[in-house]
Order: C-alpha cells, then structure tokens, then sequence
C-alpha cells in the first residue's frame, strides 16, 4: 500500500501541491471521529452518522458534463445526458479547483470499481470531508497492499462554488469527467451520490470498450447457484427486492456481465430509507441503524438522536449507505455465475402494466431500451395524473456510449445464455394513482419466488391485448385477478383508454430508436408502440 507521502508526491505530480494534512486510506472509526470533530455529522442512537447535505438531496443531473477530447469524442452519446465541456475549460476550473483544496486537509482513499480481479478498475477519491471518504469506504471495492498505477481520479470539493460566468458550468455545482485525463471533478455539492454515479458512468464508460456489459441492476444468486438481476428505475424497487433472505446478495445496484458471469462493481448499498419499517424491509432497516452506515438527510430527534424514517420534510430521497462488511447473506466473492432470469422493474402509476409477465428476446429489447416507470406528479394542487419517465437501459443518465451499444450486448448475451426476461409491475393496480393501490410487496415477492422456482413455465398465459405481453393466468400465493389489471378497474373502459394512452407514450419515446432494430425483432412488438 502506498504511504501518505507517496501520495502527495503523485498528487504533485497531478497539479495538485497540497500543504496541509494528507489522511490515507483511514478505517471507518477513524473517519467517524474526524467526522464528528469536524461537525459534519451527528452520531445516531444506535450508531449510525447523520449527515445533511441540503438544498443538494438529490443528484444535480443538469450540471453534469463530459470533456470534448481525442480519446473519447467518437465514442460518446453526445445530447441532454452528455453534455460537452471544451478541455481548456476544464483545465481551467481544475486548476483553480487544486488552488482550494491545496491549504485543506484531504481525505484520499484507493479503491476499486469491479469485484473481479480480472476487470476491475483501480480509482482514487480526493476528498475534503471525513464522511465522504467514510462514503466511499462502504461503496467501493477496498484496495490492497499494492499500489496503485494510473488510476482514474476523483477531485471531490463540496465546499468549492463554480462560477458560471468564469468557469463555463451551468450552475454553482459541477460534476465534469475527462476520460483522456483519467479524471473527474465534482464540485459545489455535498450530495454523495455524485461519487458513486461519477463512478458508476466511468465505468459505463470504460467497461464496454473491453466487451464487459455494464448494468444499472441489483444481483442476488439462489442456494443452487441461479443468479437473478434486477433492472429498475429509482423507486421501482430493485434494493429491496434483491435483498431477499432467501437469496445470498450480489449487490443492489451496479454490476458487469463479463464471460466469467456477473460481478459487483460496488461493497456496498446506498438504500433509499423513506418509511422504512422493521416488518416490511427487516434486513435494510437493521443495517440502517449500525456502526459504520450513513444516514443522508434523515429527520431525527435532537435530544435522543432517534431517526424518524417516515419524515420526508428534508426530502423523500433519504438514504443509507453500508458496506458489505458485516452483512449476513451476502455472496462472498461479490460475483456469480450467468444470470437464469432478469427482471425488468416498472412503478407504473398509471395501473396498466401487470404484475408480471414474460418477455421474449424482442420485446425485452424494446422494454430495456424503453426503460419505463412513472413517477407521481408532485404536490402542485389540481395534478394528480403520473408522469411517465423512459429512461433507456434502465439508468439514462449514466450511459456514455450510444444506448445501442448497450441494447446489442444485452441481446447477445440473452442468446448466448437463455436467461428469462420479465417485466415486473411494482406500482399501482386496479386503478390509476388517486384510485388505485400500489401492489403489496409481499405479492410482488411472491411473484418473484413463483418466477424463480420455475412454478410459472408450467402455468398457462395468455397475451394481453395492449403490449403483446405474456401474462400468466396463475401464481402460487397470488390471487388470479391481481394478474389481470383490466379486470381490477372498476371501469374497464376507463382502463382501455389508459393503456392506450400509455401505448402512445412508449410509441412516441421509441421514435428514436425505431430505425435501430431489426424487422425480424420488431414483429413481437405490437405496431402501436412503435407508431405514433
């Protein structure tokens, strides 16, 4: 392992001469007593650090770009995800970035992006705040005793405001990646998040370029060795879903498909906590209350230092980040072998979609480059219709090549291995939001246990009429008209004209995509998703 000193002489090396105190690699007790030293956090009843990182509760998605350079131009998805940033620019703004951060003390931390040691990318965080390399402890692969060589580095300084008008940012808040330079800068924002999404489209990035299929999925492997993802949107449910007792976890989030199998890219879970409950999330909700986890913008009581899960007044997006280390039920070598079933996870507030359903390898690449979910309108009085979100691949805004790219290497790998694909329901039935409900999670488990086992290839389906889908008739644990939505509506006509009016929503967002895919994949699609 490197020294501290040794480190700033490659931070040297970098631009950035930094003349005050350099902590390498601390342990997560160290951080929590520089944490707690430096008020940038509260310590909570049962262990865990508090930390608020308001008005950023969220990711800043708008503010994030990508160096124009050589290497890379020819290779990104150019548009509203990956927005183009000149290199003199950001020369520029790294250098006065290095010129803060040169009298502060730093926090770096050596890690990997990726479980397996065959592909695993080596990345070191710079950061100014004790939480934040706490952080990216628990998110990250931990390096060894080796050094590192050319890793990409990342240059986080919450503290540091960009200026639009000098510095060519959108706003006072920057996350820009240069992938010549093997760096990345985020700036004017504490939202930890960055980090791992700043990684996570690194990686994105990187990954496809040696024929490693980045996936925006949870993992989990049965006792038999049958491993499962989970594609989902946030909200869709993918952390909880793969956290199952029954099923060891690979990981919640991120993974690689490589010819070896699945591989985690992360050692830890950052869970969304807004109501959290003992009965319904028994695993997350322990790990949410233990030494070394971070709770970000919980509302908690000043005096006895109890969380509230249930108070959203901060914001909804309440997380919690653990490591691996620790956790019980959890695959130890952090991969696994070739997945057996894929589920495609929708929230879809219009209470159209079933439950579940079976896709083939056509529609599945029509769902997967769709990426749909819908998310409730807000709290604007008189706006209670959802509002549809197609985010392609399942995670849009950390995609850097063309969605193709990443569509064609799904698709080749379902043929190459026979894994079932099903696209699950998650949000509401029997009515749109405001008159429907949302689907207990504990018939969606049974859904998923029922697809698992293999007790759904000997039931019958039948094809519903709007998307083409295979539902089946019957689930163990499941009663048969939670199967069917239309026959859940009170008003069947009134759940005719929503599907249809969600039909036309795909139609119109699979426009761009149209030209893309083949005739002969395109014929289990029905037309009215592909015409507007």
């Amino acid at each position: 392992m490197a020294s501290p000193e040794t480190v700033r002489q490659w931070l040297e090396q970098q631009g950035l001469v930094n003349t005050g105190t350099l902590y390498y690699n601390l342990a997560p007790a160290q951080l929590y007593e520089h944490a707690l030293r430096n008020e940038e956090a509260v310590l909570s009843a049962h262990g865990a650090l508090i930390v608020r990182t308001t008005p950023y509760t969220g990711r800043s998605a708008r503010d994030k770009f990508i160096v124009e350079e050589d290497s890379s131009r020819e290779h990104v998805w150019w548009g509203e995800v990956n927005r183009p940033f000149s290199a003199d620019a950001f020369t520029a703004l790294k250098r006065r970035l290095f010129a803060y951060l040169q009298r502060r003390p730093l926090y770096v931390r050596d890690c990997y992006g990726g479980a397996d040691p065959r592909w695993r990318f080596p990345v070191r965080i710079v950061t100014e705040s004790a939480w934040h390399s706490l952080f990216a402890y628990n998110m990250f692969i931990p390096a060894g005793e080796e050094e590192f060589d050319a890793p990409f580095t990342l240059y986080h300084a919450p503290g540091f405001k960009a200026v639009p008008e000098l510095d060519g940012t959108r706003s006072e808040v920057f996350v820009i990646i240069h992938f010549g330079e093997r760096t990345a800068l985020i700036g004017g924002t504490p939202y930890a998040g960055e980090i791992k999404k700043t990684v996570f489209t690194v990686l994105n990035y990187l990954y496809p370029l040696q024929g490693i299929f980045p996936m925006h999925c949870a993992a989990n492997v049965g006792r038999e060795g049958d491993v499962a993802l989970f594609f989902g949107l946030s909200g869709t449910g993918k952390t909880s879903l793969s956290t199952d007792p029954e099923r060891p976890l690979i990981g919640d989030d991120e993974h690689g498909w490589s010819p070896d199998g699945v591989f985690n890219f992360e050692n830890g879970c950052y869970a969304k906590v807004i109501n959290l409950s003992p009965e319904a999330e028994p695993i997350i909700y322990a790990l949410s209350r233990r030494f070394g986890t971070i709770l970000e913008n919980v509302v908690y009581d000043e005096r006895t230092r109890e969380v509230d899960y249930a108070d959203a007044s901060l914001t909804e997006n309440t997380r919690a980040s653990y490591s691996r280390f620790g956790m019980e039920n959890v695959v130890a070598e952090n991969r696994a072998g070739h997945p057996r079933n894929i589920f495609f996870l929708t929230c879809d507030a219009f209470g159209v979609l079933p439950p579940i359903a079976r896709l083939s390898t056509a529609q599945a690449m029509f769902h997967f480059l769709s990426g749909f979910t819908a998310k409730v309108a807000g709290t604007e009085r008189g706006i209670t219709d959802p509002v549809p979100t197609f985010s392609t691949c399942f995670g849009a805004p950390f995609m850097v090549h063309q969605p193709m790219v990443y569509a064609r290497m799904l698709q080749e790998r379902l043929h190459q291995h026979g894994a079932q694909v099903w696209l699950v329901n998650t949000g509401w039935i029997g009515g749109g939001f405001g008159v429907g409900r949302r689907i207990s999670i504990a018939y969606t488990r049974a859904l998923l246990r029922a697809a698992l086992s293999g007790a759904l290839d000997a039931v019958e389906y039948e094809r519903e009429p709007f998307f083409g889908l295979a539902v089946p008739k019957s689930c163990p644990g499941v009663p048969a008209e939670i199967l069917q939505p239309r026959q859940l509506w009170a008003d069947p006509d009134a759940y005719d004209a929503a599907a249809r009016r969600l039909q036309r929503l795909f139609a119109e967002n699979f426009q761009k995509f149209r030209g893309a895919l083949d005739g002969e994949l395109l014929q289990e699609v029905p037309a009215e998703l592909l015409t507007v």
